[in-house]
This record gives structure tokens, C-alpha cells and sequence, in this order.
């Protein structure tokens, strides 16, 4: 484990959840089997329309189909996230990690993925490796996780997810954050919307069961149909 890594795992798990009181479910092998099973389902339901996005991104814009990012995983080990890439190539690594309403860097094509959320799709494999969960906070950098508070680094204890109670919640985060002047867009980030977004899924892990999870993997299907 690197300084980096140890720096932003919570501090003493065990207490800190007892006080949270953070819902068995989150780490128990039922909702393991429930990504599983719904992720496989998944993926075979939606081979054909992951395999018409990456074409139509390869015959749009030069540079792969698939976006890799280090993100931060449970217990803070990082992963690779996988999305289809919805930026012009090499032009991600010129700006920030954060994405606004209006971006110049998102291809045409990339702005209709990511209205409806068909970037995501290629997060079923996370799902199928155990590096993600269908339900869990969103992963995020691991340079927006330096500084927190011990309780906040607690959501670090959970399977990040393809949806939560921030990601509803937040749907139109890039919207919110076009008010922002860019030079002040991770100072926001950090120290505003990030800590809202970690209470409300500690709230929710507080009383997750296989009755929530899926009741949340619908209010998402409904929330990207509408």
C-alpha cells in the first residue's frame, strides 16, 4: 500500500461504522450476488448497443472507444473505471478532471452518450470484477479524497456503484458546475458538492437492503427515461 493509499483509508473502520451504523447489506455476499446477477443480464442485453456506441465513437473521432481512469475503489485500493469516451482524445488530459455543462473538450457524439448516460455501460465489467457495485457512491479521483475528515473517508468502507443517492441526486452535475468559474471549479468541488455527496450515501448506507438497491436501480432506469 502506497503513503497516497493510506493517507485516505478511514481511520479505525471497525468504530467508525459501529457509530454510523452502516447496513450489513453493504458488505454482505447477498449484494454481491445481486450485482452478479444483474450485471450479467446486463451486459448480454446490451452487448449489441455497446457495440454500435464504440463504432460510432471509432467513426466520429480518432482515438479508442474506451476511456481508462484510476479511481479510488473500496478501502481506497485504486482501479481502472471504464467508460466509452466521450472527449476528444488527449484533450482530457489538458483540463481538469471535472466536466462542465458546454465543455469544449466532449465530442458531439460524447455530449448525446452522457445525456443519457450510455457512457456507463462499460461499468457493468467493473461490476463483473468486484471493483464496483450497481448501487454504491460514485468513485472518484483519488486527489479529491486528500484532506477529508475520518468520518467523511468512511464511504471509502463501501463498493463504489454505477448509481446511488448522489448520482440521483447530482444527475445534472455539469449543469451545476457551468456556474462555476473554472478556476474555482475543484475548490467547489471539494469542499462543497463532494461532502454533500458522501453524507447522502453514508445516509443511505445506513439503511441499504436488497429492497433499496433495487428500488434505486429503478428510480435510475426511470430517471435516465425521462
Amino acid at each position: 500500500m502506497s503513503a497516497t493509499e493510506a493517507s485516505i483509508l478511514p481511520s479505525a473502520p471497525d468504530s467508525l461504522m459501529m457509530a454510523h451504523r452502516l447496513s450489513p447489506w453493504c458488505f454482505c455476499q447477498g449484494k454481491r450476488a445481486l450485482d452478479v446477477l444483474c450485471s450479467i443480464t446486463l451486459v448480454f442485453a446490451t452487448l449489441p448497443l455497446m457495440a454500435i456506441v464504440a463504432a460510432l465513437i471509432k467513426s466520429t473521432s480518432p482515438g479508442p472507444a474506451l476511456f481508462r481512469q484510476e479511481r479510488l475503489g473500496k478501502n481506497g485500493g485504486q482501479f481502472h473505471l471504464l467508460k466509452f469516451r466521450t472527449m476528444h482524445h488527449g484533450r482530457r488530459a489538458l483540463g481538469l478532471g471535472l466536466t462542465r455543462h458546454g465543455d469544449p473538450r466532449v465530442t458531439r457524439v460524447g455530449r448525446f452518450l452522457r445525456k443519457w448516460k450510455l457512457d456507463e455501460l462499460p461499468q457493468l465489467f467493473n461490476v463483473l470484477r468486484g471493483e464496483m457495485s450497481l448501487v454504491g457512491p460514485r468513485p472518484d479521483l483519488p486527489k479529491y479524497f486528500q484532506g477529508l475528515r475520518a468520518e467523511q473517508r468512511l464511504v471509502l468502507s463501501l463498493s463504489p456503484g454505477m448509481t446511488g443517492a448522489a448520482s440521483l441526486r447530482f444527475r445534472n452535475e455539469e449543469m451545476l458546475l457551468a456556474d462555476v468559474a473554472p478556476e474555482q471549479l475543484e475548490s467547489f468541488y471539494v469542499n462543497t458538492l463532494l461532502p454533500q455527496k458522501i453524507e447522502l450515501e453514508l445516509e443511505y448506507a445506513r439503511c441499504a437492503n436488497l429492497f433499496t438497491d433495487t428500488a434505486m436501480l429503478l428510480r435510475t432506469a426511470a430517471a435516465v427515461l425521462h
